[in-house]
């Protein structure tokens, strides 16, 4: 498994241990790590940190060249708030663990420009199968359900 990806669980893993929903994401420049993030919604009572704000406000204020030259890790297909960020600061590739348990909008990321690339990770899978089937409630709260 490529490093990246395994910090981006890294961080749904602590999403889950804290009673949050399990969604990682890491941002990547020049081969290493400039934010990491997971879903903090729960935790922080917050409306807006899905795991790649997360990840994009803990990278913090760049110039814009740099998240030009990014590439953005997450262990779930991005939502379309998600989606916009990552369109709005220019970010060029995405990697996603899956998208079997949610479809985000992977078809407006790619008609953009962006390139998408989508892992089906087992890991991946199984945290958000696990947390869907514990916790349909949040996890539709979470997705605007």
């Amino acid at each position: 498994m490529d490093e990246f990806m395994k910090a981006a669980i890294e961080e749904a893993e602590k999403g889950l241990q804290e009673g949050g929903i399990p969604i990682g994401s890491v941002i990547v420049h020049d081969g290493r790590i400039i934010g990491r993030g997971h879903n903090r919604r729960v935790q922080t009572g917050s409306v807006v940190l899905h795991g790649e704000m997360d990840a994009l406000e803990n990278a913090g204020r760049r110039p814009a060249a740099v998240y030009r030259e990014c590439t953005l890790y997450t262990t779930l297909s991005p939502c379309s708030m998600c989606t916009g960020a990552i369109l709005l600061y220019g970010i060029p590739r995405v990697v996603i663990g899956e998208n079997r348990t949610f479809m985000g909008e992977e078809d407006l990321l790619r008609s953009r420009g962006v390139t998408v690339e989508v892992l089906q990770d087992p890991t991946c899978i199984d945290l958000m199968s696990h947390f869907i089937k514990a916790s349909p409630k949040l996890w539709n709260e979470d997705i605007g359900v």
